[in-house]
């Protein structure tokens, strides 16, 4: 007869997914604020710390897996979807997690994005957004507005801009979302909900470099303009935003427009109703494009979100269903089958 033995799992804390490493970003960055939302969150999600990688490419951000506690692997320019893909499939029963910037992920990395999107690996991707490329000292970024005037565009930037989330959807990601470094509350919310989905998942994070892009943001970020300037997406809710709560969005065609709901023209009934789970991304595309728009308000939340089969679940089941009709198969008897030849 063996004795019961108890083992009750130990509870994690912040403190557990913090490294031995000194956090070498500049004093003020938004990164600090991700970094810790990250440390807060991981405890919440009830998985084992052991099963956690961080992937990252070449940036700021991509410091990100030496100041976590968890298995990590500081990769190459651009190329941490493409690495995190690989590692997901070869060991799914990981939680891979990709931290990158807006000049990684979405200049020399954006092939890389868009397919990991479209394949809907099982992956988390967190785009650290400032507008700038930080790292290399102040250069724009494939996100900078037009007109930005920096180090390498003297006279003004005349590329237009990525949107991001427009990207994500395009490319069909199964969950798409925006948060903001000066939002711990929300940030955390969003890190939660994409390491519940099973699928390609991206945030898009508004993220402030106090160096080379201060205050960026602060139109959507500072307590006295946000009210006015952003408007939070929840499922279920209709689009209401304003210090009064007395501004609403419709849709006029495909056409986003803000209405006044104390003028009498307007009832909260016209508004659009957020459908984050609406299989199509046409709406939610449709929302994307409210960012930055000078007369509308930019969204912040999960703009999408579906299930469908994973990459990683459609390459299992079809590797079971070949080898079911086919049998295991022989290596040997494969490098050997066929035309060979021999070289005198």
């Amino acid at each position: 007869m063996t004795d019961k033995i108890d083992v009750q799992e130990v509870k994690l804390t912040a403190k557990d997914f913090k490294s031995d490493q000194d956090v070498r970003w500049c004093p003020g960055c938004g990164d600090y604020s991700i970094l810790a939302q990250v440390q807060r969150t991981f405890p919440t999600l009830g998985k084992k710390k052991e099963n956690f990688v961080w992937i990252s490419g070449i940036g700021c951000s991509s410091r990100f897996p030496y100041y976590m506690d968890t298995y990590g692997f500081h990769s190459i320019h651009g190329r941490a979807p493409a690495i995190a893909t690989g590692l997901k499939i070869a060991h799914p029963e990981l939680d891979v997690w990709v931290a990158t910037g807006d000049g990684d992920l979405m200049s020399i990395g954006g092939n890389h994005f868009i397919h990991a999107c479209r394949k809907n690996v099982d992956i988390k991707l967190l785009l650290f957004n400032n507008q700038i490329y930080g790292l290399t000292k102040g250069q724009y970024s494939p996100t900078s507005e037009r007109g930005k005037i920096t180090k390498s565009s003297p006279y003004g930037s005349i590329d237009y801009p990525f949107n991001p989330i427009s990207l994500a959807l395009g490319s069909n990601a199964t969950f798409v979302a925006r948060t903001v470094d000066r939002d711990p509350k929300h940030l955390q919310q969003m890190i939660k909900r994409a390491a519940e989905h099973k699928g390609t998942a991206f945030i898009e994070i508004y993220q402030n470099c106090v160096i080379f892009n201060n205050g960026a943001f602060f139109s959507l970020t500072e307590k006295e303009n946000r009210p006015e300037h952003t408007i939070v997406l929840e499922h279920g809710e209709p689009m209401i935003f304003g210090k009064n709560n007395d501004k609403g969005i419709i849709l006029d065609g495909f056409e986003p427009k803000v209405v006044n709901l104390n003028d009498g023209k307007y009832t909260i009934a016209d508004l659009i109703v957020h459908d984050e789970f609406e299989e199509s991304p046409v709406r939610a595309f449709i929302l994307s494009h409210m960012t930055n728009h000078p007369d509308l308000p930019t969204p912040f939340g999960v703009f999408r979100q579906v299930v469908i089969e994973t990459y990683n679940e459609a390459l299992e089941r079809q590797i079971k269903e070949v080898t079911e009709k086919k049998g295991k198969g022989d290596l040997d008897e494969l490098l050997f089958s066929g035309n060979t030849w021999e070289v005198a």
